[in-house]
Parts: C-alpha cells; sequence; structure tokens
C-alpha cells in the first residue's frame, strides 16, 4: 500500500500475527490457520442470542446499503485537551472505543473504526459522515474483536471485507458504488483478506470441508477490482498468508509467510500469477515482515532485521551489539532509508541497501508490537502508549520536533493515520486531526 507521503515513497505493509497470548506465543487461530476458537458455554449461547437479536435490525441496515447509526455514548464527557504538541484542528470522541488492530494498514482518511462499524469523518470539521456496518452482530460474552473477527481492507475509495463466500466493497461516501462478489468454489471455506495493491486484493481461505472426506484445502488468491474478477487463485498445502507486494512495477513478488508446525518459511510469488518462485527459512521469531522496493525485512533471529534481496539471499543485518539490549519492531521504509523503532523507544535509520546506520533518535516512551509508524511530509510519525503520546521526527537529521499528547484518560496505544493535508492520532475512543504541514 502507498504511503500518504506526498513525496511518493515506497510503500511497505508490515505482516504480523493476527494475536498473541500473553506469553508472546502466536495464538491458534493463526497458527493452525483458523483453528478452534473459544466458544462460549451453554449459558453463553442464551445470552448471546438475546445480543444477536437486538443488533440484527441495525446490521441488516448497514449489509443493505443504509447509513446506520453508532450507539448514543451516554453521559457527556470532556474533551481532552493537548497537554503538548500541535493544537488540533478538531476532536472527535465516539461512544467505544476504537478497534485498530484489525486494520491491515493505516487508512488514508479520517475514520473511526469499532465494533459498531466505520464511521466516516468529514476532513475538515471531524463530523460523522456514513456508517458503515460489515459484522454480525456477537455475543457480549465472546472473547474479543480481534478473536471472532477478521482484517479490514482499505481502498483508494471502498473498504473490503469478506462474508459468506463473498468479497465485498463498501464505498466510504456513496451506498450506490457498493458491491459484493460471490467467491469462486474452491474459496468457500474460512477467507480473510491480507492487503490492497494497485487495484488488487489478496487474501487466503483455508478449512473448507471436503464432501468427499479429504482433508480441507488452502488457497492464497488475487481479485482484481477493477472488473471484479478472480485475478488468480493457488491451492497451498499448509497454511499461507500473504504480505502485498514489493513495489518493483516490472517484477512485484507477493511475499507470503508459510507456516509448518511450529516454524514458519517465507514464499515469494509472482503477485500477478500466483507462480511460486522461491522460500527461504525464517526465524523461530519471525513476527513480521515488511516489503519495501525491492527489498524484503524480517527478523535475524536475535532481535534485529535481515534484508533479503529479491532473490531470497540475505543481503545484510542488522543486530543488537554486543551489551545492548532491544528488539526491533516492524520497520518503514522511506526514501533510501529504513527507519526501525525499537522497543525500548529508540528509532534509527539505516541505508536500505548496506544497512549502515545514518543517525539514531531516542522517544520520550517505549514501543511495543502494536505501535505501527508512518511517514507522511518528510516525517516519521511515532505512536506510544495512551500517556506516551506521538512523536514526529524528522527523517533526514534524525531529530525530535515535537511529542503530542492529550489529557486522556486512556489505556489503548496510539494510532497514526494521514491524508494529503492532515495527520489523525487518537487511542481508545479519541481521535485528533493534527495539521501535516
Amino acid at each position: 500500500m502507498q504511503s500518504p507521503s506526498s513525496e511518493k515513497s515506497a510503500h511497505g505493509t508490515s505482516w504480523q500475527w493476527d494475536g498473541e497470548t500473553a506469553g508472546g506465543e502466536a495464538s491458534a487461530d493463526v497458527v493452525a490457520g483458523g483453528g478452534e476458537r473459544l466458544r462460549p458455554s451453554r449459558r453463553g449461547l442464551l445470552v448471546g442470542a438475546g445480543v444477536l437479536a437486538a443488533g440484527g435490525a441495525a446490521w441488516a441496515l448497514g449489509r443493505s446499503g443504509g447509513v446506520g447509526v453508532l450507539p448514543s455514548p451516554g453521559p457527556s464527557r470532556p474533551q481532552p485537551t493537548a497537554l503538548s504538541g500541535p493544537t488540533p484542528l478538531w476532536t472527535y470522541r465516539g461512544p467505544e472505543a476504537m478497534t485498530p488492530e484489525r486494520l491491515t494498514d493505516p487508512p488514508r482518511r479520517p475514520v473511526y473504526l469499532s465494533r459498531s462499524g466505520l464511521q466516516v469523518l468529514d476532513q475538515d470539521r471531524g463530523t460523522a459522515g456514513r456508517l458503515l456496518v460489515f459484522d454480525p452482530p456477537t455475543a457480549r460474552n465472546w472473547p474479543s474483536d480481534s478473536d471472532m473477527l477478521g482484517k479490514v481492507v482499505f481502498g483508494p475509495e471502498h473498504l473490503f471485507t469478506t462474508y459468506q463466500g463473498h468479497a465485498e466493497a463498501r464505498h466510504f461516501t456513496d451506498p450506490a458504488a457498493d458491491w459484493s462478489l460471490p467467491l469462486p468454489d474452491e474459496l468457500q471455506g474460512q477467507t480473510r483478506l491480507a492487503g490492497h495493491d494497485r487495484g488488487i486484493l489478496y487474501g487466503y481461505s483455508w478449512g473448507r470441508p471436503r464432501a468427499d472426506g479429504t482433508p480441507p484445502q488452502n488457497h492464497l488468491f488475487a481479485l482484481r477490482v477493477a472488473d471484479r474478477s478472480v485475478l488468480w487463485s493457488v491451492r497451498t498445502e499448509q497454511t499461507e498468508q500473504p504480505v502485498t507486494p514489493t513495489t518493483d512495477p516490472k517484477h512485484p513478488l507477493l511475499v507470503c509467510v508459510r507456516f509448518l508446525g511450529g516454524r514458519a518459511e517465507l514464499a515469494a510469488r509472482d503477485a500477478l500469477t500466483g507462480r511460486e518462485l522461491w522460500t527461504a527459512p525464517g526465524e523461530e521469531d519471525l513476527r513480521w515482515c515488511v516489503t519495501g522496493a525491492e527489498r524484503i525485512y524480517v527478523p535475524d533471529g536475535g532481535g534485529g532485521v535481515r534484508m533479503l534481496l529479491p532473490t531470497g539471499e540475505t543481503g545484510w543485518t542488522h543486530s543488537p551489539a554486543r551489551g545492548e539490549s532491544w528488539r526491533a519492531l516492524p520497520p518503514v521504509e522511506y526514501s533510501g532509508q529504513l527507519l526501525i523503532p525499537r522497543d525500548q523507544g529508540t528509532v534509527t535509520a539505516h541505508d536500505t541497501w548496506s544497512g549502515g546506520q545514518n543517525w539514531s533518535c531516542r522517544l520520550p516512551y517505549p514501543l511495543d508490537r502494536r505501535n505501527r509508524p508512518l511517514v507522511a511530509e518528510r516525517t516519521l510519525f511515532v505512536p506510544g502508549t495512551a500517556a506516551g503520546g506521538v512523536s514526529a521526527v524528522d527523517t533526514t537529521a534524525g531529530e525530535l520536533e515535537w511529542t503530542f499528547h492529550d489529557s486522556g484518560p486512556g489505556k489503548d496505544v496510539w494510532t497514526v493515520a494521514a491524508d494529503k493535508d492532515r495527520l489523525y492520532v487518537g487511542h481508545d475512543d479519541i481521535l485528533h486531526a493534527l495539521p501535516l504541514r
């Protein structure tokens, strides 16, 4: 997916485990390709039935193209004030906490994603527009949205999801431009979308029961948005999740993560045909993969970063030095540099070809795997904890320009998104619009 930067930087998409346990292990839903989820008790099912009935009407309205209404936020609460950094252009407070973990990439417009749906906001005023409702109502005692619901993918004008054997597109402002595409027979199992790139949707399906008793089949697939057709579909022997392609327009690679028992490996495919080109062994802690301009970045197994060439060969590795204790989080490639956030609260910039370090910047807070930085207008915006805020780092000199945080309160980490004019930062039930220039 392309960066919101006006400089047309190389895009990069980070693949991460769909979820982790407290011990840091991948959830069974990912490792097993949609294995058994936590199931409610009989009492929970009876309680949940009432919830389903109450929410069914609103869900049906949203799926039919109508404009839904978010639930009332209840008693009015004071708007948080900015304690540091730029003054917000506007602040939107939603009726419930956001669920940004469901996004495959940061959106390029002001939106508010929560359990009730996606609320599209006006760029200039922050007022609510169309509410996109796309999930069936769930019982309140089910574990969480991330356990029960799939990822959502942003395109230039549509939100893409899958439901009951269909790929569905909802226009951000025009209900008449919504559409639904029935998927072919081999993709009628459980299906998830993984990303959108240059007019193509990529996804994977698994676990379709076979009438003849043969094992369930797994598939990778690509959908062409322009004519709403299946570009290709490939059967895989193992569970395999795609990462959006590298940016080489002549030879785009679709990098996938393949799960082999308790380990994972990379598989590069032709993005236009799905044909496998090469594989590369992964590390035991392969928890993310980032694609850049003709380069691929993965963990090196020792807390650092390993760069792979388009052939699958290792180009360079950057690891913690003797006496250092840090772990690299998914990096961002921009203008010939790889910007690597570290969990202890530092960002370093490296030459993409040699791996040599250009600069280092200390942030006023630590980071974890939920923090997803982005680059816009030559600036790296790094979200932190609810108390930490969002920091702006100059990508040329590596200098900390400012840190924005509000009066809260909150418990979730910050998220960042941007369009060509504004930066959108938020946490919990708050979203601020900041000037981008």
